[in-house]
């Protein structure tokens, strides 16, 4: 019996090791799901980073204020440029590919993505009188990034949550994720260095980031920087196709 157990926890302890390892070599192929390129009728404009061609879509352009948009984890943002074309034909909104996304080249990375929407931003600020951040999803993690290293009119998050760190940790609690996660968007510790009049937009039936996640980073905020909206009956997913979200978004940005 004692030669079992033996055995057996040291089936279990090679198995939790192979999984840990099997986890970290492929951590990025669960965090990204990289789209396809599609055909569309608005412009694009080629942003040219760290050796990367990003490719951005370009919705009203020469427009005073501007939107500079970050999707999910596997958003075709093409595919949203038809409602921000309806919604907002005041804005010239900025649709990011993220690298490996949509005719981006590269491979996508936290570090990748950050690098790309400052050079993104610092190219664009130019052009308009203010530029207001949307950020969905894994997006919510970028738009806090660059919200918290540039001024900007006001942010959006979509769908959003504390940490990837502390959304994977709850996933698989055995493992030390603050050692083996490669990616963090740790936007809930940036929350203090945002100045931006923010707004925190939650689909009530997100069954992928939970409202646990999404209080944790308003509470990170100041009461008074930052509005929280609850769009009833709506999926992580479906909230894109519901008129209520882009109102309430109309609503925020005047």
């Amino acid at each position: 019996m004692k030669k079992f157990l033996i055995a057996l926890i040291k089936l279990l302890l090679l198995a939790y090791i192979a999984f840990g390892i099997l986890f970290f070599i492929n951590q990025r192929d669960f965090l990204y799901a990289p789209t396809d390129k599609i055909k569309h009728v608005f412009n694009e404009i080629i942003f040219h980073n760290d050796k990367e061609s990003i490719n951005v879509i370009v919705v009203n352009d020469k427009k005073e204020k501007a939107i500079l948009y970050f999707g999910g984890n596997g958003d075709t943002v093409a595919l949203s440029a038809f409602a921000f074309d309806r919604f907002f034909p005041e804005h010239t909104v900025y649709l990011v590919n993220y690298r490996g996304y949509g005719g981006s080249s590269g491979e996508p990375s936290e570090k990748g993505l950050y690098s790309d929407a400052l050079t993104i931003f610092d190219q664009i600020k130019s052009k308009h009188s203010d530029i207001s951040v949307f950020g969905r999803s894994l997006g919510s993690g970028v738009a806090t990034y660059l919200a918290s290293k540039r001024d900007i009119e006001k942010l959006v998050l979509i769908t959003a949550y504390d940490s990837a760190q502390s959304m994977v940790q709850e996933r698989f609690p055995l493992y030390p994720m603050s050692i083996l996660l490669k990616d963090k968007y740790d936007s809930v510790a940036r929350a203090k260095d945002i100045k931006a009049k923010t707004l925190v937009l939650i689909a009530e039936k997100d069954s992928v980031i939970t409202m646990k996640h999404s209080q944790k980073l308003i509470d990170a905020f100041p009461a008074s920087k930052v509005d929280v909206k609850i769009i009833e009956g709506v999926g992580h997913n479906t909230i894109l196709r519901d008129d209520r979200y882009y109102h309430v978004l109309q609503t925020f940005l005047k």
